[in-house]
């Protein structure tokens, strides 16, 4: 699943699930799978006066100009109300950035630190710790000694009742019981390929190969 990219130095990997519920309406629209190849994510760079750098890239939403690929057609991030964003922040040492005023007065921010820590006014956040942020104004975000790297996530509230059951996310209880019904029938839907753990050869490439048989690649190549 994930390339051995050096085989003579370390291979760092974080992983991240960010699940976004669907309104009712979409709850049983197609599956629908979208590859994010890292050459097509756009990164926005702060540089201050002393030099010190923060890139923000933009996985989700829009930043200063930059839209990030498009999601899902039916996704809850693929309705511009929504006002939904994903960012990731990479701060170099006291390096700063401000973050800027949400579209939507009621959208709902939260910032998680997952390395090093960050100053916010008179607040410090060290790894592992997530803060709401307000959404209706700048909010200047310091690197700590060590730098830092956080995720921002921001969305308006769909405003719909919620059931939840391990992976399954529903609006009441018999939609999470037909859920398991379908999984224990079908297993997601049915896996389309002839082994549980399939493993392509060493030498195939970055390339992702859908249900439907057909193989994407990345648009271009990095340096």
């Amino acid at each position: 699943m994930f390339p051995l990219l050096d085989r003579t130095g370390p291979n760092p990997c974080e992983l991240f699930q960010i699940w976004l519920n669907l309104p009712a309406a979409d709850k049983m629209v197609e599956p629908y799978f979208t590859m994010f190849w890292d050459e097509d994510i756009p990164r926005h760079v702060v540089t201050d006066t002393e030099g010190r750098r923060a890139e923000v890239t933009v996985i989700a939403g829009s930043l200063a100009g930059l839209q990030a690929p498009p999601p899902p057609p039916s996704s809850w991030a693929s309705r511009a109300e929504a006002d939904l964003a994903i960012w990731h922040l990479v701060a170099e040492p006291r390096a700063s950035w401000s973050v800027p005023p949400a579209a939507s007065a009621d959208t709902v921010r939260t910032l998680y630190v997952f390395e090093g820590s960050v100053h916010i006014g008179e607040h410090h956040l060290e790894a592992s710790t997530g803060a709401v942020l307000r959404a209706d104004e700048p909010v200047e975000v310091v690197g700590g000694p060590y730098g830092a790297e956080a995720l921002v996530l921001q969305g308006r509230p769909i405003g719909e009742p919620v059931a939840q059951y391990g992976p399954f996310v529903m609006n009441d209880q018999a939609e999470i019981d037909q859920a398991f019904a379908d999984y224990r029938r079908t297993g997601f839907g049915g896996w389309p390929w002839p082994t549980d753990d399939p493993v392509h050869p060493r030498d195939a490439g970055r390339f992702a190969r859908h249900a439907d048989g057909h193989l994407e690649q990345p648009s271009r190549v990095s340096a």
